[in-house]
C-alpha cells in the first residue's frame, strides 16, 4: 500500500501546502480521501489513469475537502469516459449541488451512469477486493466523518476534521491496533492531541491538515519521546505500509 499526500494544509492553501487530499494506491487501484485541491491535475502529472480511481470519499462538505471534485467529476463525465469512480459524499445536498454546477459550467450533460454517487452513513461505506472503508461520525460539523481503512492486513485511520481530541477522537483508535493515524492539526494544538494519542493502540501517528499557528508546539512535541512513531506530513510525501 502506498499513501501519497497530495494536499496537507488547513482550511486555506499555504505557500508550500495545498488543501486536503490523500491518494492511496493498493494493488494498482487508487482511492482518494478528500479532494480539496485539484487532485485531477496530480493524477495527470503522475501518469495515473482516471480509470484506475475506484473511489473518492470526502470526510465532510467543507470546500477545503471538496472543491476539487468539480474538476475531477467533469473530466470523468465528458473526457475519461471509461472511468467509473464511486464518489461517496457526506450528504445528498452536496451531490445535487455538484450536478447542478456541472450542468451549467461543464459539458452541459447529465452525469453519466458510469459515475456512481452515494451518501455517507456510519459503518462500511465502500468495499472491494483490495480495501474496506468504514465511516465513523465526528462532531466537527453537520455530516462529518472519520474513516478507518483496512487493506493488506493494515489499518489506517483518517480522522478528518474533529471538534476536539477529547470530544470525538474515533473510539476505534483506543480499541484496535492501528498501523497509522493521520490526524488533523488545524483546530487544536499538539499539546491537546498527545494525551489522547497516548491512550491509543497506534503504531504511528502523523499530523496532516496542518495550521502554522501550532508550529512552535509541534516542534517541541516532535522532539519529545512517544510510545508510537510521531511526526507530520507534507505535500508530496509518500508512505509505504
Amino acid at each position: 500500500m502506498r499513501i501519497i499526500l497530495i494536499g496537507t494544509s488547513h482550511g486555506v492553501p499555504e505557500p508550500h501546502r495545498r488543501c486536503s487530499s490523500t491518494l492511496i494506491e493498493i494493488g494498482g487501484a487508487y482511492y482518494i480521501v478528500d479532494m480539496g485541491t485539484q487532485t485531477a491535475e496530480d493524477l495527470r502529472r503522475r501518469g495515473i489513469p482516471f480509470e484506475a480511481v475506484r473511489a473518492v470519499l470526502c470526510t465532510h462538505p467543507h470546500g477545503d475537502h471538496t472543491d476539487g471534485l468539480i474538476n475531477f467529476t467533469d473530466l470523468c463525465n465528458w473526457y475519461f469516459k471509461k472511468a467509473e469512480p464511486h464518489i461517496i459524499l457526506p450528504n445528498r445536498e452536496l451531490i445535487d449541488a455538484m450536478a447542478a454546477w456541472l450542468a451549467v459550467t461543464g459539458s452541459g450533460k447529465p452525469i453519466r451512469e458510469g459515475i456512481r454517487f452515494s451518501v455517507l452513513e456510519e459503518g462500511v461505506v465502500y468495499k472491494d477486493e483490495n480495501v474496506t472503508f468504514r465511516a465513523i461520525p465526528t462532531q466537527h460539523c453537520k455530516d462529518s466523518f472519520a474513516f478507518l481503512m483496512e487493506a493488506e492486513g493494515k489499518k489506517v485511520l483518517f480522522t478528518g476534521d474533529l471538534r476536539h481530541p477529547t470530544a470525538d477522537f474515533p473510539a476505534t483508535a483506543f480499541e484496535e491496533e492501528t498501523d497509522l493515524i493521520l490526524c488533523e492539526l488545524a483546530h487544536f494544538s499538539p499539546d491537546d492531541c498527545v494525551p489522547v494519542f497516548d491512550k491509543t493502540k497506534a503504531k504511528r501517528i502523523l499530523h496532516t491538515h496542518v495550521s502554522p499557528r501550532w508550529n512552535e508546539e509541534l516542534a517541541r512535541q516532535l522532539k519529545a519521546e512517544h510510545p508510537y512513531a510521531y511526526g507530520v506530513v507534507n505535500d508530496g510525501m509518500e508512505i509505504l505500509l
